[in-house]
């Protein structure tokens, strides 16, 4: 009689969980090493975006009067150039890119969507709305008050009505994050709330004179040359709350990245880290787009090429990474729109969309590694 066995299919091996990049000796190596040359980077940077301008200062000399001692050779013109107009101006790139970059990299990580950045909540839109309600308002002493005093992200008024519209969006988002359950629902709340937002500052445009149209135009464009003293005092102040928030979220980032069930499973409270998330980068997107009006592609550019550089999704390493790239970034930047030796000075946020483009060109050509870097 003739038999037959039956053939019993090996079991399946376990599936690894996503890894949060090479191996920890390794991936410490490489980071530390990345995050020494972004530093010297910033430094270098930090002292071009001084020395460039219209009046060309020596390097010698810009690092003389940064540390407090001019020599004889130092004019006081150069030393009110350096320490008045172009050092708070340099510090304000510090903020505005290491700020853009780790909004951008939260909500990247959030999201779970490659080409989210800092404005994907609205915020921006709704900054935008607050300075238009201001320069836009057809014959009130606000607006006649604003167009009088405007210096681009200079005066009080148009910070404090940038801050309301930010907030109010920030407001709105924070209320339905608690109802909203599923992120992309909320991605699109956002997007919805920013084409709110459009559509009323286009109507006040086209009822607007058309002088008033230009000033807000020049606001869109971007400008770090308005913060100083006080302003910088606060923006700096805002920019470090929302820094330290997202440092302190890095593990819970780490777990989002695996996904909500998996973060769960590991005693993540996700409906917390999120409010903590997305409270960050309000602080962070709102503050930066009041006092200096919108600049874009920062925060979608310098995560990715952070973590092409690391090779890693450990947000211990990308926030601090994030912070040193998006700074270089926004110098470079700076000195590329001061066309040195030019009394011109280029829009920044033209300047940044022009370098920051191409990276994300860059990272839709590369969709499978997308793919790869978000499940």
């Amino acid at each position: 009689m003739r038999t037959t066995t039956m053939r019993v299919a090996p079991a399946a091996p376990p599936v690894p969980a996503p890894s949060l990049g090479p191996p920890p000796a390794a991936g410490m190596g490489r980071s530390a090493a990345w995050l020494l040359v972004l530093l010297l980077l910033v430094g270098l940077g930090f002292v071009l975006d001084i020395a460039l301008g219209s009046v060309a200062v020596p390097l010698p000399a810009v690092v003389r009067i940064l540390l407090g001692q001019p020599g004889e050779a130092d004019t006081a013109a150069w030393e009110f150039i350096v320490r008045e107009i172009r050092l708070p101006k340099a510090l304000t790139a510090l903020a505005v890119g290491s700020g853009l970059a780790v909004s951008g990299l939260q909500m990247q990580t959030l999201f779970r969507n490659p080409l989210a950045g800092p404005s994907v909540l609205g915020l921006t839109a709704g900054a935008g709305l607050g300075v238009a309600a201001v320069m836009l308002a057809s014959g009130s002493v606000a607006g006649s008050l604003a167009i009088r005093t405007l210096g681009v992200g200079g005066s009080w008024g148009l910070v404090l009505a940038a801050t309301a519209g930010a907030a109010l969006v920030m407001g709105l988002v924070l209320a339905l994050a608690g109802r909203v359950r599923d992120n992309v629902v909320l991605l699109i709340v956002g997007m919805m709330l920013a084409s709110v937002t459009g559509a009323l500052v286009s109507l006040w445009q086209y009822f607007s004179a058309p002088e008033q149209i230009q000033e807000y135009l020049l606001w869109t464009f971007g400008s770090l040359g308005g913060v100083t003293g006080s302003h910088l005092a606060v923006l700096a102040s805002v920019v470090a709350v929302g820094l330290g928030l997202a440092f302190s979220s890095a593990k819970s980032l780490n777990a989002l990245l695996l996904g909500e069930n998996y973060a769960r499973s590991m005693g993540l409270v996700v409906g917390r880290s999120r409010l903590l998330v997305i409270l960050s980068t309000s602080l962070l997107a709102g503050s930066i787009t009041a006092f200096c009006g919108p600049i874009g592609f920062v925060g979608i550019a310098v995560p990715h090429l952070t973590r092409a550089l690391l090779r890693t999704a450990d947000h211990r390493a990308l926030l601090p990474a994030s912070c040193l790239a998006g700074a270089a970034l926004t110098l470079a930047c700076d000195c590329i729109a001061q066309l040195p030796g030019s009394q011109t000075t280029l829009p920044l946020s033209v300047v940044t969309s022009l370098l920051g483009a191409p990276v994300v060109l860059w990272v839709v050509l590369r969709r499978q590694n997308i793919r790869s870097s978000f499940s």
